[in-house]
């Protein structure tokens, strides 16, 4: 069998002119990175505004397992499908981070025969994007301690410095430092920590952003420190905003690939969504829906986390109305939440699989609350039973959700037929009457607790002093109605990464939380989360080479 890479360096891809050519984007309105990559122009951006938005189709999944699930792989294959059936499709994702490259998760642009192009490129530098976002992120953070420096009319706490340093890297070591080391010449000493630069505010603020203008100011608003008197201080306090908005001039351009079959594919942004809201940028959504009749994205991680941020932070400031949610689901993930070991996972096993079916209906029932119709995309395996395959399918039925085989993995486009079919019926039915879970007028505490007990299954949530502190002193400052962006383990409906299937009798635990004023949500941890990861035993680095002619090898 090929390897992912092998696969995508056998494809004999399209100019990118082509590709921007099938959705009526001509030469002049790219900004070319090489033959194969190019970003869209701002003026492009402006002309197709008034166009008539297409059909929104988000793509979720169960909760991640080491056996994987193939989200990504599942939206590629069906904007693939889409064009064998001749529609007019685009699919939207975000950007790869190196730290997963490098770690143990892998790349974001799909696998097998449903994959976007150029693999190698995307994975690693792309278009710049995150040099740009962890540029603006740490000028700031210089701007800081050099304000410190130079006398502090601010009067800023270094103890209350809400902004930390990013990296675009899994580094444990980096979490909690100690800077301005070394005399008076190096600064002033303080306590910081380094975030791994898809968790940042200034990723969050790019995905959300409507164009330049909206950025900057999003910029200015910017929660960096107190003072001293506990008052609040801004970036705009600092003046930083223009020169970070400078260093993202490109980066705010959407970026324009294609997949292995050439069906365009619009990437921009890349936050997690365990620690992040985890969608791709409102531009590019916005702009896909400008030019395609059926626009397929996704959201990171589990409905839980991915989806539900889509829902209820990126269509609610954006104004984004879904027409159908496709959920991926796996025998052998499925089996793995019943409590099979990743080693034993191809025998077939129902009586495992009856047991972790529980994590599928939960994620059913929990879409099912946005008034949004499902489909749930079965990602077939090879060694999944025919017996296993129609517990999932008496299951889905039970439940009243459409179903679909996808079998995109092995056979690209012609493997998604089915699923694409079963969503552009349902995306054109106009059964989506989409509706947040929460309103803007509940108080952040009563938004935390809606989301725990809606879509987690949780009796309650305890809250740390250090959060419920916090939480009153953000409302203070006027920011009740912001949106909560929860981060929390992927692996569990729970803050227990242990706790597989759907977990019950448990309360979710509010360890700190902060405000994101220019992205305009509130962010709260739950339980052990981290917002620097850390690399694994063996690192997917240790797999990775390249030969003397600069061809790559070992990147999945």
């Amino acid at each position: 069998m090929l390897t992912d890479i092998e696969i995508a360096k056998s494809a004999k891809m399209l100019k990118i002119t082509e590709v921007a050519k099938k959705l009526g984007i001509n030469e002049d309105d790219l900004v070319p990175y090489g033959h194969y990559m190019a970003k869209v122009s701002e003026d492009f951006i402006s002309r197709v505004e008034g166009n008539r938005d297409g059909k929104l189709i988000l793509v979720t999944a169960i909760n991640p397992t080491p056996a994987g699930e193939g989200k990504t792989t599942t939206t590629v294959g069906i904007g693939q499908a889409m064009g064998k059936l001749n529609k007019n499709a685009v699919i939207a994702l975000r950007e790869p981070s190196l730290g997963p490259v490098f770690g143990v998760k892998g790349g974001a642009a799909g696998g097998g025969y449903a994959q976007v192009l150029p693999m190698e490129d995307i994975n690693l530098h792309f278009t710049g994007d995150m040099h740009a976002i962890t540029s603006a992120n740490n000028l700031l953070c210089a701007l800081i301690d050099n304000h410190i420096q130079q006398g502090n009319t601010l009067q800023i706490d270094p103890r209350r410095i809400e902004i930390k340093r990013v990296l675009d890297m899994n580094d444990r070591a980096l979490r909690n430092i100690t800077i301005g080391l070394g005399g008076k010449a190096n600064g002033v000493p303080r306590e910081d920590g380094f975030m791994i630069t898809v968790a940042s505010e200034i990723m969050a603020i790019l995905c959300l952003s409507r164009d330049l203008e909206d950025l900057k100011r999003r910029f200015g608003e910017i929660l960096v420190a107190y003072s001293y008197a506990g008052e609040p201080i801004y970036a705009r306090d600092l003046k930083a905003e223009g020169a970070m908005t400078a260093l993202m001039k490109y980066a705010i351009l959407p970026n324009i690939v294609q997949t292995l079959e050439g069906t365009p594919c619009i990437m921009h942004g890349g936050p997690f969504a365990n620690i992040a809201h985890g969608c791709n940028s409102v531009r590019a959504t916005r702009l896909a829906l400008k030019l395609a009749d059926y626009v397929i994205t996704e959201a990171g991680f589990g409905a839980d986390l991915g989806a539900e941020k889509f829902l209820d932070i990126k269509c609610r400031m954006a104004g984004l109305k879904p027409d159908c949610v496709v959920l991926v689901a796996t025998v052998r993930a499925l089996k793995y939440n019943g409590g099979v070991a990743k080693a034993d996972l191809a025998a077939e096993n129902l009586d495992a699989l009856k047991k972790g079916i529980v994590n599928l209906e939960a994620h059913i029932e929990n879409l099912s609350k946005y008034n949004i119709p499902v489909i749930v995309a079965i990602n077939r395996f090879h060694t999944d039973s025919d017996a296993e395959l129609g517990f999932i399918k008496e299951t889905c039925d039970r439940l009243g959700a459409e179903y679909a085989l996808s079998e995109v993995f092995a056979k690209g486009g012609e493997g998604g037929i089915e699923l694409a079919e079963k969503v552009i019926a349902v995306a054109d039915s106009g059964k989506s009457n989409y509706k947040p879970i929460y309103e803007d007028d509940l108080s952040i505490a009563d938004k935390i607790r809606k989301i725990a007990t809606e879509i987690y299954g949780a009796d309650g949530v305890n809250f740390a002093p250090a959060a419920a502190k916090m939480i009153a002193q953000i409302e203070k400052l006027g920011y009740s109605k912001c949106p909560v962006c929860i981060a929390k383990t992927q692996y569990s409906l729970s803050d227990d990464q242990t706790l597989l299937g759907r977990p019950k009798n448990f309360t979710l635990n509010i360890k700190s939380v902060r405000l994101s004023a220019g992205a305009g949500f509130v962010v709260a941890l739950a339980g052990d989360i981290m917002t620097m990861p850390g690399l694994p035993k063996i690192p997917a680095a240790e797999k990775i080479d390249i030969d003397k002619n600069g061809e790559i090898d070992g990147l999945f």
